[in-house]
């Protein structure tokens, strides 16, 4: 019998490092790595800054860039970009997208300014799109970066008015592009080669999303796919290819041939995508290159080469989308461009059976009630009522196997000498109460998946970014922005401010409101389990919801407001069985504390 107490001690201690381990590697070292960089980058901005306060221009070789955005967008002259979901600008200088700014979502919730999504050359971490033909013995050369067009009708880029550019190499060929964008996110580049020369051209289309450098707060989350997406194939075969940043900058050059699909760069929730014709085989690369002392990430699109003769002329039209990963406008995209698998832009992760259904269900339930916290309190119900039979069976076996301790007791004073015998009589026992001792496990092993699908939809869907519940919750894609240490808000003092500690309270220690909660609930839950029949294992689980109320007070006030609401359905289901069962139970118990005993 002591071999056996030793043995399960041992294997307490060693799941109790493992989950701690998990939540270090999980939650603690992302965050260090966070604040990491995020200290960097605030040091890198600081520098920049003195450095352009000192000059009066700036040029983008090597590490001198331009922090004035103005200044920047001031190198060429430019064409605005004004929708219901965009503004911003295009360069006349390559014709690029290069300045572009999502309306609708703002960057954080106490500051008013939109998201922005391309930033133009010149500046740390330019980021943009553009498109063009490659044709290297072409006399006269064709449209590049460096290219000044010249905008022949259009002065706004909107919905209703699109803007057309000229450029003529002076050796027979005009090139026209006409821009247009529709309402949500989608830009269309249509582009006519008219060949007035006497010999053929043979050239080809592109079209390009670069990246210079990966911005301090990218890929740095676990969870979260950022950098290189695309999906290529044939019809009928296409699949969905990812690789984050730090993977992507050690291949130079990852290339794959396709009929249609899509690629580009992806953010957390914000994605720049090449979308060319899908009847059009196409040569697709997502390249690393050193530019100006700096890495540039390009996802490329390279189209049918074709040639065109004297007095001919040849249209391409290609798309970029420059937005938001909505599940639906993805959707929208994907049926009327026919595009390949394209709401999988979205990194639904491996759990994709479950997570996409729950987001569905969380969708459908937010559409009629208005609330996504009241979503996803509707969602732990659907959740509980699915597993209703499996957990009544289990929460049956825990009830009879809590009438059951006298006996076992008795067994084990029997036979303290025989742990085999202790173990059969023990055994003969659960078989003759008709009692399954692992029953009660199942419920929370299947809860599992559904937790990380819920987890992953909170964290890589937009919806959920920036929406409020209960009042004091803010975003339930966040933490719980209240704290035990300054009483959650009624004493004015922020605790992260505090000497030589303040990181640890904000941090490993940090409490929410919502993490006490489910702290509280999952001691309830556990003390109307069977206790275990070593004392160092009751030691143990005692302990537990303390330990687990610190794992989950990180993670995302919806996952909290999950657990915690599941916590208290599964204790009023336990609590009903062990009425029935007449098991004694802590709930009763403590009300019996304020009964006043019945007079003789």
């Amino acid at each position: 019998m002591k071999n056996e107490n030793s043995r399960n001690t041992i294997i307490f201690i060693v799941c109790s490092v493992l989950i701690l381990g998990i939540y270090w590697l999980t939650v603690l070292r992302p965050q260090a790595e966070r604040r990491a960089v995020i200290q960097q980058a605030q040091a890198e901005q600081k520098t920049q800054t003195d450095i352009n306060a000192g000059q009066t221009s700036q040029s983008p070789a090597g590490s001198a860039y331009v922090a004035d955005r103005g200044q920047a967008l001031a190198t060429a002259a430019r064409v605005p970009i004004q929708s219901g979901t965009l503004k911003g600008s295009l360069s006349l200088q390559g014709a690029r997208i290069d300045d572009l700014f999502l309306t609708d979502y703002k960057e954080t919730q106490d500051k008013p300014e939109p998201v922005e999504l391309f930033r133009p050359q010149g500046m740390q971490n330019a980021y943009f799109a553009q498109f063009g033909w490659t044709g290297p013995n072409v006399a006269g050369g064709v449209p590049g970066p460096n290219t000044v067009w010249r905008l022949t009708n259009g002065a706004t880029l909107t919905p209703t008015t699109p803007v057309t550019l000229t450029w003529d190499n002076e050796q027979g060929l005009r090139f026209t592009r006409v821009v247009s964008v529709d309402d949500k996110y989608v830009f269309s580049i249509q582009d006519t080669v008219q060949n007035l020369g006497t010999q053929a051209i043979t050239i080809a289309p592109y079209g390009s999303v670069q990246r210079q450098g990966v911005p301090p707060a990218a890929g740095s989350s676990h969870i979260v796919h950022e950098g290189a997406i695309g999906t290529f194939g044939k019809p009928g075969a296409y699949r969905t290819e990812q690789k984050k940043y730090k993977d992507w900058l050690k291949e130079p050059r990852i290339a794959n041939a396709s009929t249609g699909g899509w690629l580009g760069i992806t953010d957390k929730y914000w994605l720049a995508a090449l979308l060319p014709q899908q009847d059009e085989a196409v040569e697709t690369e997502f390249r690393v290159r050193d530019v100006n002392g700096g890495q540039q990430l390009e996802a490329n699109v390279l189209g049918a080469t074709r040639t065109i003769q004297p007095g001919a002329t040849a249209t391409e039209t290609q798309r970029l989308f420059a937005g938001v990963k909505r599940a639906e406008v993805l959707k929208t995209y994907e049926d009327s461009l026919h595009l390949p698998r394209f709401v999988y832009a979205i990194d639904w992760g491996m759990f994709w059976f479950l997570t996409r259904p729950i987001f569905w269900i969380l969708e459908n339930v937010y559409a009629v009630v208005g609330s996504f916290g009241i979503a996803i309190l509707a969602l732990t119900v659907i959740v509980k009522l699915v597993m209703f039979p499996l957990a009544n069976n289990a929460y049956a076996s825990m009830s009879k196997m809590r009438n059951l301790q006298p006996k076992m007791e008795e067994i084990k004073k029997r036979f303290k000498d025989d742990p085999q015998k202790q173990q059969q009589e023990t055994m003969a026992l659960y078989k003759n109460e008709k009692i399954n001792p692992v029953a009660g496990c199942l419920p929370l092993l299947l809860q599992i998946p559904v937790f990380y699908a819920l987890y992953k939809v909170l964290t890589v869907t937009i919806e959920m970014r920036h929406q409020p519940f209960l009042g004091f919750i803010h975003d339930l894609s966040a933490r719980d922005p209240s704290s035990i240490w300054n009483l959650f808000g009624l004493i004015p003092w922020d605790p992260a401010a505090a000497p030589l500690i303040g990181g640890l309270l904000a941090g490993p220690l940090h409490l929410g409101l919502l993490a006490i909660a489910y702290g509280l609930t999952m001691w309830l839950q556990t003390a109307m389990n069977p206790p275990a029949a070593d004392p160092v294992q009751r030691q143990i689980f005692q302990f537990m919801p303390l330990i687990f109320t610190f794992i989950m007070a990180p993670f995302a006030a919806g996952l909290l407001v999950y657990w915690a609401w599941s916590n208290i359905l599964t204790i009023l289901q336990q609590y009903v069985i062990m009425h029935r069962y007449k098991a004694e139970n802590p709930i009763d118990s403590f009300i019996a504390r304020f009964k006043k005993p019945k007079p003789a």
